[in-house]
């Protein structure tokens, strides 16, 4: 069973999904629809794509483990996704995601333009591929 991996934020909203057996995250895209409405229905678009059901939301805590206005907002839409779209939504710890992302892309030599639009997808793999890595036994069948 395949999950959508998502990297929720004001301007863009990164999109990954794990491989069919739940070893591997890749990135899908990163959406730039504004407003929730719009953003649920792209991601009611990939779930029927990728037929799962099952999302796993970044949940940017800060660094003391506390939630703050952006933890906030971000609980709230995935409140949406659970209502609108019918999902299980799994909240998934994202500290340093973005800042491993930005990292993984300076190493791969993307330059600064052209890593904006990046950031937020290869934050979802990391947000993503954590879940699977910890879940993993949980994932087999």
């Amino acid at each position: 069973m395949r999950i959508l991996g998502i990297d929720y934020g004001d301007s863009r909203t990164g999109i990954a999904v794990s491989d069919p057996l739940g070893l591997t995250a890749q990135a899908i895209t990163v959406l730039t629809e504004k407003g929730d409405k719009k953003v649920i229905a792209k991601i009611s678009e990939y779930m029927e794509e990728y037929d799962t059901k099952t999302l796993v939301v970044g949940l940017p805590k800060n660094m003391n483990g506390s939630l703050g206005e952006r933890a906030n907002l971000t609980l709230a839409f995935a409140e949406k996704l659970k209502k609108r779209l019918g999902a299980e939504v799994i909240m998934q710890d994202e500290r340093l995601s973005s800042a491993f992302a930005h990292r993984t892309l300076e190493e791969m030599g993307v330059s600064g333009k052209k890593r904006t639009g990046k950031v937020d997808s290869i934050a979802a793999v990391f947000i993503l591929q954590g879940y699977l890595d910890a879940h993993r036994d949980g994932m087999k069948g």
